[in-house]
């Protein structure tokens, strides 16, 4: 399909299988997404950066459906969703020397895409950190997850609704395409507004593990000193457990290899037009660039000055050329500064071999 082009799809459509489908804006769909919380089964539900696989945090069994589900590793840690702070005494021990930058954060991101990797208390499930001392905890800006997490009256522990290593879900669609029949339910809000995970923070070494939508600068901003981004080293061994969620060293991957070019159309056209195959190559084109149409299938990625549209529509986007059984998608770098440093990390990731 030379030069066509892929845009998102969007909109509910009802679907019959073995993972019951609910509606966000129906209020009995609400309570029996809560209800199948409170019994300790598995539900995926829209926040504002991706589509979480929530289970009980304080519930061992409940997490561990979430592992199984996902097929994820029991060395890659959770993050804990809360609706208020007041929920944080019950799962962190927060040592007074660090409670006034603690709350400076909460109060500058909370809700919102940030989480903080924090000293767990005893009511925190080996599992849900890894066997760590830390673990992550937010508070969702998205209306759902709030209410969903209300509703509960628990903490709720949730990845990414999506098989482990693979692109994450910013649509209730794109987690059935992944675990259908695999949990008990989907919770359908509608396509995830920021599109990228939150941004992990420690804030006792002011290291940022993994870059999302609440920047460095902005970090370093609220706590008057600077952040340092962590950089995972590779290994051929499976690790222990990773100080942090989302510090994997290849991770957001479609089946097609990624190829990433340096961020000029000029630079696009060139890795294009030498490729042999390119008939077999899709491509995340930004919407004010112009390309030779000899790829096999491009997606508007967005305009390349809007990174808040590029985020929003990174991972449907690679979602979507995969769904056409490629054989490798090409994607220009954004500028590392901002936001455009969080697409990069979850590119890079995506780009690599192992």
């Amino acid at each position: 399909m030379h030069g066509s082009s892929i845009r998102p799809a969007c909109g509910y459509h009802e679907h019959v299988s073995g993972t019951l489908r609910l509606n966000s804006h129906d209020p009995a769909d609400m309570a029996r997404a809560a209800a199948i919380l409170r019994a300790g089964e598995t539900v995926a539900f829209p926040t504002e950066t991706v589509y979480g696989l929530g289970a009980n945090a304080l519930d061992p069994n409940a997490v561990a459906r979430i592992f199984a589900a996902k097929q994820r590793p029991s060395w890659d840690p959770l993050i804990v969703h809360i609706a208020d702070p007041a929920q944080l005494p019950a799962l962190t021990e927060i040592p007074p020397a660090l409670a006034t930058r603690v709350h400076a954060l909460i109060s500058a991101f909370w809700p919102g895409p940030l989480t903080l990797l924090l000293p767990r208390s005893a009511s925190i499930p080996d599992a849900v950190t890894a066997g760590r001392p830390l673990v992550g905890v937010r508070i969702p800006a998205h209306p759902v997850a709030l209410g969903l997490v209300r509703l509960t009256g628990l903490p709720i522990a949730a990845p990414s609704a999506n098989t482990f290593g693979h692109i994450s879900p910013t649509t209730a669609a794109h987690v059935l395409a992944d675990l259908d029949g695999r949990i008990s339910a989907v919770l359908d809000g509608g396509p995830a507004r920021v599109g990228l995970e939150s941004t992990v923070l420690d804030p006792a070494t002011m290291t940022v593990y993994r870059p999302g939508a609440v920047t460095l600068a902005q970090i370093e901003a609220i706590c008057g000193q600077p952040a340092n981004l962590y950089i995972a080293q590779p290994t051929t061994q499976p690790p222990q457990s990773l100080p942090s969620p989302g510090v994997g060293i290849r991770h957001y991957a479609p089946k097609a290899q990624v190829i990433l070019t340096e961020g000029t159309p000029q630079a696009l056209q060139s890795v294009l037009s030498a490729h042999p195959q390119a008939a077999r190559i899709g491509v995340l084109l930004p919407t004010n660039w112009s390309l030779d149409p000899s790829a096999a299938a491009i997606f508007p990625w967005g305009p390349w000055n809007e990174p808040e549209t590029l985020a929003a529509n990174l991972f449907a986007g690679l979602r979507a050329l995969d769904d056409l059984a490629l054989a490798q998608i090409l994607v220009p770098l954004p500028p590392s500064r901002g936001l455009g440093q969080a697409i990069r990390d979850r590119l890079q990731k995506a780009a690599r071999e192992a």
